[in-house]
């Protein structure tokens, strides 16, 4: 047994899968492997079920019976926005509609929120002034997004000898735009078809192909890109024009920085009641030097 909080044991299957739901995480965000860091997201695991353990502990002593009623309008909600009952059994990954358990366990979220809302309140009201140099220490959260105007050159692989005939033919047109040519003119003169577009317009991030946008959006106005390859073919692109991100005005945002002040409220209270929590259990850990394990 890995973690007993308070007396409370947590069975090694469940640091199992919190450590795995981690790992998976940033592999994903980072698209590496992490085995190196498996004793880190072990610990962050673990953690990450003490916290969960004391919070339910507490809300169970603060509030030891919940409201049915409240129960139902949770669980409702909770069925609502999955879409219906089969959904929703299906996301939490029960096989057999268990209405005792689930009740059980939507009763502990009410308990959670009551115990939640016991610890922000009385929440504060921002003023003006306070908005504002929230605003001001945080223009970077609050700015328009990046825009550029490319045009491109794309050759497909449809009807081609071989990729290395099409990357050469790019890499020849690439000579010539780098020796002066106009990228306009060239772009029609080999454009494949009248449904080809050259002038890709005005783009922000998001709206086209990871790879062409990663080239795009490092140029600069007027630049020639390398060759580069997508699953659509090989392409040239220059970039036409370039609208930077600029702060947006504050109120145009004004309830947003409300929203941002009232979660950083909010977050100190609760790492600070965490913590509260934390000093005062008892906590045995009896695996806390774990070795790596890169199995998957």
């Amino acid at each position: 047994m890995a973690l007993i909080i308070n007396g409370e044991h947590i069975d090694d299957e469940i640091i199992e899968a919190e450590f795995r739901q981690i790992k998976g995480h940033f592999e994903r965000t980072l698209q590496v492997a992490c085995c190196e860091r498996d004793p880190e997201f072990r610990g962050m695991a673990k953690d990450n079920l003490v916290s969960r353990a004391l919070l339910g502990q507490e809300s169970r002593r603060r509030f030891p019976a919940v409201d049915p009623a409240d129960v139902t309008i949770r669980l409702t909600k909770l069925i609502d926005d999955a879409g219906g009952e089969e959904p929703f059994y299906m996301n939490i990954g029960m096989a057999v509609k268990d209405e005792a358990l689930i009740r059980d366990n939507v009763a502990g979220g009410v308990r959670l929120d009551k115990t939640l809302q016991a610890i922000y309140a009385p929440e504060p009201v921002p003023t003006e002034a306070e908005l504002k140099a929230c605003y001001d220490a945080n223009l970077k959260h609050y700015l328009t997004e990046e825009e550029i105007k490319a045009s491109h050159i794309t050759k497909s692989l449809q009807g081609a000898t071989s990729r290395a005939e099409v990357y050469q033919t790019l890499r020849d047109l690439r000579a010539q735009l780098l020796a002066g040519a106009d990228f306009a003119t060239l772009a029609e003169t080999h454009r494949s078809g009248e449904q080809q577009q050259i002038d890709l317009g005005w783009f922000k991030r998001g709206e086209f192909m990871e790879e062409f946008e990663t080239i795009a959006f490092s140029m600069n106005e007027g630049e020639i890109s390398p060759v580069f390859n997508t699953q659509l073919g090989f392409h040239l692109c220059t970039v036409t024009g370039r609208k930077p991100a600029k702060p947006r005005p504050f109120d145009e945002v004004k309830e947003d920085v409300k929203t941002r002040l009232l979660e950083e409220y909010r977050d100190k209270k609760f790492n600070a009641f965490l913590e509260e929590l934390k000093a005062t259990a008892k906590i045995e850990d009896t695996d806390p030097d774990e070795g790596a394990n890169c199995g998957h």
